[in-house]
C-alpha cells in the first residue's frame, strides 16, 4: 500500500490514511487480498526504493505563504534547519500537513532557490540587508553562505587573527592588542585611554611660564642672568607623573612584543612604531640628567621666574676700603640668599 504523498516521511505522527484502496467496496478489497498475499510470500517480496521517500512533496508555510518542493531537494543541505529532519520537525503542523514559519515571506523565495539551485544565494532587492540576514541565520544555512552573502554585498572580509600557540601568550595577547575580547581587555585599554590623556595634560601643562625652572648666572658685566633650566629635577612632581606614564607604555609595549605571534609584523605596525619613538626621548632625557648630575659638584637652585629680581651688582676696587660699597658677590641684594650664602664660601 502506497502512502499519501502529502505527508512528509520524517514526521513521527501517523495521520488517518485517506487513500482511494481504504474508500472502496468488498470487491475492490477482495482484489487487493491475492496482491497481498502474493507480496508477502517469501519468494516475490520486494523491498520499497529508497529514493521513493526523497522524491516525496513537502508543504512549506511562511506567514500564510505557501511553498512546496521535495524532501530531495532539502536533504542536499543536511546540516541546515530545512535539511535535517530532526530540526525542522518542530515547525511541523499534523493538522494541516504542511511546515509553519512565522519568518519573512519576500526572503524565503531566496532561501528555498538556496536548495534548489545547489548552494546560489541572491538576496531579493526588497529585502533589507539586515532582515535578509537574519533569515540565513535562521535557516541555519552555515557559515560559508553566510560570508559569501557579505561578499557578494559588498562588505570586506574579515581576516583571521593570528593568534600565539602558547597559552599564556595568547591571553596576554589577547588582553593587551583586543580589548573586545574580555571585560579584563577592556579594563586595561581604558587604563591606557587615561594614561595617554594625562600624559598629553602634563606636556601640556609644562609650558605654561608659572611652571618653568630657571637658573642664575653671573656674567663679567656684573648682572645676573637668568636662564631656563631644561634639565628637568627628579624632585619635580611634573617629571614624576611623567615617569609613572612612561613606565606604562614601556611595561604595555614590552609586553605586547613578547606575546606577539610575529615579531617582525609587530615593528612593521606604524601604531607600535609610533609608541616606540614616544618612549626613547624620555630615556634620553633621563640620561641628561643622570649625567649632569654627576658632573655638577654644587647643587643647582631651581626658582620660580616670578621670585627672580635682577640688579646691578658695584663690585669695589681691591685699592678702596669704604664699607659702604658693596662688599662683593655675597652681599649683593639682587641675588637670593642661597647663592649668596654659596658665594661667602
Amino acid at each position: 500500500m502506497k502512502h499519501p504523498s502529502f505527508i512528509p516521511h520524517d514526521d513521527p505522527m501517523s495521520l488517518p490514511k485517506l487513500g482511494s484502496e481504504e474508500l472502496g467496496g468488498v470487491d475492490q478489497q477482495q482484489q487487493s487480498q491475492p496482491q497481498t498475499q502474493q507480496s508477502s510470500s517469501p519468494g516475490h517480496f520486494e523491498p520499497i526504493p529508497h529514493d521513493h521517500d526523497f522524491c516525496e512533496r513537502v508543504v512549506i508555510n511562511v506567514s500564510g505563504l505557501r511553498f512546496e518542493t521535495q524532501l530531495r531537494t532539502l536533504h542536499q543541505f543536511p546540516d541546515s534547519l530545512l535539511g535535517d529532519p530532526h530540526r525542522r520537525i518542530r515547525y511541523f503542523d499534523p493538522l494541516r500537513n504542511e511546515y509553519f514559519f512565522d519568518r519573512n515571506r519576500p526572503s524565503f523565495d531566496a532561501i528555498l532557490y538556496y536548495y534548489q539551485s545547489g548552494g546560489r544565494l541572491r538576496r531579493p532587492v526588497n529585502v533589507p540587508l539586515d532582515v535578509f540576514a537574519e533569515e540565513i541565520k535562521f535557516y541555519e544555512l552555515g557559515e560559508v553562505a553566510f560570508n559569501k552573502f557579505r561578499e557578494d554585498e559588498g562588505f570586506i572580509k574579515e581576516e583571521e587573527k593570528p593568534l600565539p600557540e602558547q597559552e599564556l601568550q595568547k591571553k596576554m595577547w589577547l588582553l593587551f592588542e583586543y580589548p573586545e575580547s574580555s571585560q579584563a581587555a577592556r579594563v586595561i585599554a581604558i587604563i591606557s585611554v587615561v594614561v595617554i590623556l594625562l600624559s598629553i595634560f602634563i606636556f601640556c601643562l609644562e609650558t605654561l611660564p608659572e611652571f618653568k625652572h630657571y637658573k642664575l648666572y653671573n656674567t663679567t658685566t656684573n648682572m645676573t642672568r637668568v636662564v631656563e633650566d631644561e634639565v628637568p629635577k627628579t624632585t619635580d612632581a611634573f617629571f614624576i607623573i611623567e615617569t609613572a606614564c612612561i613606565v606604562w607604555f614601556t611595561f604595555e609595549l614590552l609586553v605586547r612584543f613578547l606575546a606577539c605571534p610575529n615579531k617582525l609584523a609587530f615593528f612593521k605596525d606604524v601604531m607600535n612604531s609610533i609608541d616606540l619613538v614616544a618612549i626613547i626621548p624620555y630615556f634620553i632625557t633621563l640620561a641628561t640628567v643622570v649625567a649632569e648630575a654627576r658632573a655638577t659638584e654644587l647643587p643647582i637652585v631651581s626658582v620660580n621666574e616670578r621670585q627672580v629680581t635682577t640688579r646691578p651688582c658695584h663690585w669695589p676696587s681691591y685699592e678702596s676700603s669704604d664699607s659702604s660699597e658693596c662688599s662683593g658677590f655675597s652681599s649683593c641684594p639682587g641675588i637670593p640668599r642661597a647663592y649668596r650664602s654659596l658665594a661667602g664660601h
